[in-house]
């Protein structure tokens, strides 16, 4: 549900307009003249905007110009009877974000409406996106690792080349590419996200692409696509290693003609996006083991940052701890606590497989479980899922690192599973990991799950 207003001195087409509108469930707005028009503006918050370039108190044009001052972030379409290209160039160089003849179809305004509401929404997150960084989306850490990482987006943001960020789950990834954005030249258009990893095959590239009404069982209606709502802005393609080779080719063109076709359709759409992709995988193995296109990766891979593990940078194990106390205190509104000593030096012996998103996750849990404000090693040590493996772990005899890292990550994720009965859904949430990814995991390791 949408508020739209719909702003035309021919009563006829306004309230077939309006009618359609709230066949779509959208609260709708009326205003036969400028003047009406702008009260509405002035009073409410608006995702879309249907205005007539002819009005008897106005021009549509300069009602669009104090549209843009009042709301900046809401679309506004212009309509017209008589519509030229000089008026469509106008209009949209003031910021339109469409152009419409008289009378217009039922299934252009469902379509346009639907777009433009899309790109609204769009428009106020990054706005959000922008104007702020979120506390725990702030990359804490002055290890020599998250120096270069800082200092690779620095270069990155002041370009427009592809970005390919690598690194384990729970590294950073996300704030990776949300820090690149926000340093760009394209900060005030559109950051949109995919996470390939959890969406089905079959429904992957309807998700990129869109798809044309009819184009497939439940396509009810035509719908843009990821990369038509990040058009001009920047798309992330998060686990992009799981996507399927069928999309991973239709990818591979977007990149080289710029331009896509809907499922089921046959137009030919333009469209200017920065692509940054990450994965959590060996994209080498995955190309070597022909699960990932070559070509594609080497399309992709123009920047590439790769993210340290937590193991790699357990100096700054301290100032993640300051960091996320800070938010736990404000967030669950409890006084301030502190580690000891030798709670830090618990922390900082720990392997920690799930990385950040793992320390911050006990974390929490110690500071909201243990009632004393000093938490201490043996604190955490009680709360942790399996302490046994931390303690042990340090004195392995294992002389392959990647091999120990792997049985520790084998038996970490067991026992979580057992803790949950089992429950990939709940044991996903408890590792802070997609469960598309964890089924994998569970596949790679030979994981029994019974109930």
């Amino acid at each position: 549900m949408a508020k739209i207003l719909v702003v035309d001195d021919e009563p006829n087409i306004l309230r077939v307009m309006s009618q359609i509108l709230h066949d779509e469930e959208h609260i709708v707005y009326e205003a036969l003249d400028g003047a009406s028009a702008l009260v509405q503006i002035q009073r409410n918050e608006l995702d879309l905007v249907f205005l007539d370039l002819w009005l008897p108190d106005c021009d549509g044009l300069e009602l669009l110009a104090k549209i843009r001052k009042l709301q900046p972030e809401v679309a506004v379409v212009m309509v017209s009877g008589h519509g030229s290209i000089d008026s469509a160039v106008k209009s949209t160089k003031l910021g339109a974000y469409d152009f419409i003849e008289k009378p217009p179809t039922m299934e252009r305004i469902v379509t346009i409406s639907n777009n433009a509401i899309e790109a609204t929404r769009l428009r106020r997150e990054n706005r959000i996106l922008k104007d702020r960084a979120e506390p725990d989306e702030i990359m804490i850490g002055n290890s020599q690792g998250m120096q270069n990482v800082r200092e690779t987006i620095d270069r990155a943001a002041a370009t427009n080349a592809r970005v390919f960020i690598t690194g384990g789950n729970g590294t950073g990834k996300e704030l990776v590419a949300k820090a690149i954005f926000r340093k760009s030249k394209r900060s005030d258009k559109p950051f949109v996200k995919v996470n390939c990893a959890a969406i089905p095959d079959e429904l992957i590239e309807s998700e990129l692409f869109g798809h044309e009404k009819g184009a497939f069982t439940g396509a009810v209606s035509k719908r843009m696509g990821k990369f038509e709502s990040a058009h001009t802005g920047t798309l992330f393609l998060d686990e992009i290693c799981d996507m399927s080779a069928s999309a991973q080719a239709k990818v591979l063109r977007v990149l080289q003609e710029s331009e896509l076709e809907r499922v089921g359709g046959n137009e030919l759409i333009k469209v200017d996006v920065r692509i940054i992709s990450a994965t959590n995988i060996d994209v080498e193995r995955a190309v070597a083991q022909s699960l990932f296109r070559e070509d594609l990766y080497y399309r992709l891979n123009v920047i590439p940052v790769v993210l340290p593990s937590l193991a790699e940078r357990k100096s700054d194990i301290p100032l993640l701890v300051n960091h996320f106390f800070s938010l736990f205190s404000k967030e669950h509104g409890i006084g301030e606590k502190q580690i000891s000593d030798s709670g830090m030096n618990f922390l900082s012996e720990c392997p920690w497989p799930g990385n950040v998103r793992q320390l911050k996750n006990i974390l929490e849990r110690v500071y909201i479980m243990v009632p004393s404000e000093v938490i201490n090693g043996e604190d955490i040590s009680k709360y942790m899922e399996s302490p046994d493996t931390f303690t042990d772990f340090s004195g392995s005899d294992k002389s392959n690192l990647k091999q120990a890292k792997e049985e520790f990550e084998k038996d970490y994720i067991s026992k979580v599973l057992a803790s949950v009965e089992f429950n990939v859904t709940a044991a996903a949430k408890e590792l802070g990991i997609e469960r598309t990814n964890l089924h994998r995991k569970i596949k790679q390791y030979n994981i029994e799950v019974t109930r």
